[in-house]
């Protein structure tokens, strides 16, 4: 009895001491000073204006890596949905902005359609991609869950590679980049903006979602999903819906993708592309907007920044990324503790 005793005042005293850190009081100082609307929005209107006006005065390369961040932005905050909100682990996610991007690329080059009007089939296409994974997994968890979005990510793959509309193992090629309000998009400043509009609403969105009941639902299946199943809550529809949102976040962001490149291929979607987008969400924290945001920068930012070393920065990046989960497994955005 004394035994449990001490180890209890232990773990009192060390809870005590963490939140005590000057460190955590800093971080819960920062989240108490954004509670107040004025300064949130004051901060955040400042740093769209700071984005806005980047293009006027950084490089084309700067421009391709910042495209490249939005890019990930959007895809992230979709997988975020799917991992860190409903707590359903998935290895495939390539697979549903390939669909996004293939669908654009065969309406495009085959049928002549415009960009803007393939975007709603594009959505479509991610909704019954979304039902085509979440349906028979309804009943899977963890380990196996993985196994089975694995398995779809690499069949959507290589069916890419095999069928003649999606123009096998050379891919469509030659994809028409659109025009908006008689401006063709052909720099790369026009898709830095249009990626950053999508960033912007995948962030406006995803907290609009997380703030929502449905969103409080995905957290209770999250945390326990029996006992969220024994509070009423609807766990095949709320899971159906987490893997059928997420898929139309990726799906619109292969479609810009495959604009912006004009060209799209199978190896593009590869099952490391996947394991990449999961890296972003987990070392930023699952479930936390503005970690993931931050995830999805560091994932494509530090490769960049170590560029010069060759081959080596990736054994780089690895090793940081083995500190960081070590001693901060629950990702680089803090906790709030107050």
């Amino acid at each position: 009895m004394k035994d449990k005793q001490t180890c209890l005042q232990t773990a009192v005293d060390k809870k005590a001491k963490k939140v005590n850190n000057p460190f955590v009081e800093l971080i819960d100082r920062f989240y108490v000073l954004f509670d107040n609307k004025k300064v949130r929005y004051s901060v955040l209107a400042a740093a769209l204006a700071v984005l806005l006006l980047l293009p006027m005065r950084t490089s084309m390369y700067f421009m391709e890596v910042m495209t490249n961040v939005w890019f990930h932005v959007v895809v992230c905050l979709g997988l975020n949905i799917i991992v860190g909100f409903a707590g359903l682990l998935s290895l495939g996610y390539a697979a549903f902005f390939a669909v996004g991007a293939y669908t654009t690329g065969i309406l495009i080059l085959h049928y002549g359609v415009s960009f803007w009007l393939t975007l709603p089939v594009s959505v479509l296409m991610a909704i019954i991609a979304g039902l085509a994974i979440g349906g028979p997994t309804l009943k899977l968890r963890s380990d196996y869950l993985a196994i089975v979005t694995l398995g779809f990510g690499e069949i959507t793959r290589l069916a890419a590679r095999n069928l003649d509309i999606t123009g096998r193992a050379t891919g469509l090629v030659g994809i028409e980049r659109p025009t908006l309000f008689g401006l063709a998009m052909v720099k790369i400043n026009h898709f830095y903006y249009a990626f950053l509009v999508l960033a912007v609403l995948a962030i406006f969105i995803s907290y609009r979602l997380q703030d929502s009941r449905l969103g409080r639902a995905w957290k209770c299946i999250r945390e326990d999903e029996d006992a969220a199943e024994a509070m009423g809550i609807n766990v095949v529809a709320a899971r159906l819906l987490a893997f059928i949102i997420g898929s139309v976040f990726g799906a619109l962001a292969g479609s810009f993708m495959a604009i912006k490149m004009t060209a799209i291929s199978p190896e593009s979607f590869l099952f490391t592309q996947s394991v990449m987008i999961l890296l972003a969400v987990v070392l930023g924290g699952m479930g936390k907007i503005p970690g993931v945001v931050l995830g999805a920068l560091a994932v494509v930012v530090f490769p960049e920044v170590f560029r010069g070393i060759g081959k080596y920065r990736m054994l780089i990046f690895g090793a940081v990324l083995l500190v960081l989960m070590i001693y901060r497994p629950q990702g680089l955005w803090p906790e709030r503790h107050t």
